[in-house]
């Protein structure tokens, strides 16, 4: 079996934490994020590697799943997969198999110990990730996903990078951006940021992980 990651999954281990409420009060900050209409499909990227991105995707999916709406993670990150290990899930059918050996779709989301969570895993990894997220294969999972489900939330690889999350955002209604504390630059994730905007996303917001209590007084300070 995968090995899983050491307490990816606070928000169901520990539900009272303080970090657990962090992901609930974001759940609510994606929620209010349009006023028009439900958020049903979210991508979450980082600037840079190490971000914590996929930890982010699995707690906030939890979040969601909690209050009784039915949640599909896709990992989108071919690259460097992570929603096998974090749910200790099988890796042999997911996402590049539906699309490339056209396996059937049910066969390649698999249910967690989570209510109403499913995860679709990355399946092999291919040669080319970015077009496989920007074929027609993967706007036609994607809608029907969106029609099955109250939400969808793909994980991508980071932006400055590689090109995928770029290359995603037409397949969803919006980004959510995970910013380590003390990780990437405030050169990069202005960087990054503007890499969304060159591409017309809509980003729903960003993330801070990892801070320390010292860490969010200066941020507020700052903001002030």
């Amino acid at each position: 079996m995968p090995t899983t990651l050491k307490w990816p999954l606070i928000t169901k281990e520990n539900p009272k934490s303080l970090i657990a409420e962090s992901y609930k009060g974001l759940r609510t900050n994606i929620d209010f994020s349009r006023l028009d209409a439900k958020v049903k499909s979210i991508i979450v990227t980082s600037a840079t590697l190490g971000e914590g991105k996929s930890t982010t995707v699995a707690n906030l999916a939890i979040a969601y799943a909690e209050t009784g709406r039915s949640v599909l993670i896709i990992d989108g990150d071919l690259r460097n997969p992570a929603m096998h290990r974090i749910f200790n899930i099988s890796n042999s059918i997911g996402l590049s198999n539906v699309l490339f050996d056209k396996d059937d779709l049910s066969k390649a989301i698999q249910s967690t110990r989570t209510l109403n969570l499913s995860v679709m895993t990355s399946g092999a990894v291919p040669p080319n990730p970015s077009e496989i997220l920007g074929s027609k294969r993967m706007e036609a999972l994607m809608d029907e996903v969106k029609s099955e489900y109250d939400l969808v939330i793909l994980d991508t690889p980071p932006l400055l990078p590689f090109t995928d999350a770029q290359v995603a955002t037409p397949l969803c209604e919006g980004v959510v951006m995970v910013i380590k504390a003390g990780g990437a630059s405030r050169k990069d994730i202005v960087k990054a940021t503007a890499s969304l905007e060159f591409v017309g996303a809509h980003v729903l917001g960003a993330v801070l992980n990892q801070a320390s209590r010292k860490t969010l007084s200066t941020a507020y300070h700052e903001e002030q």
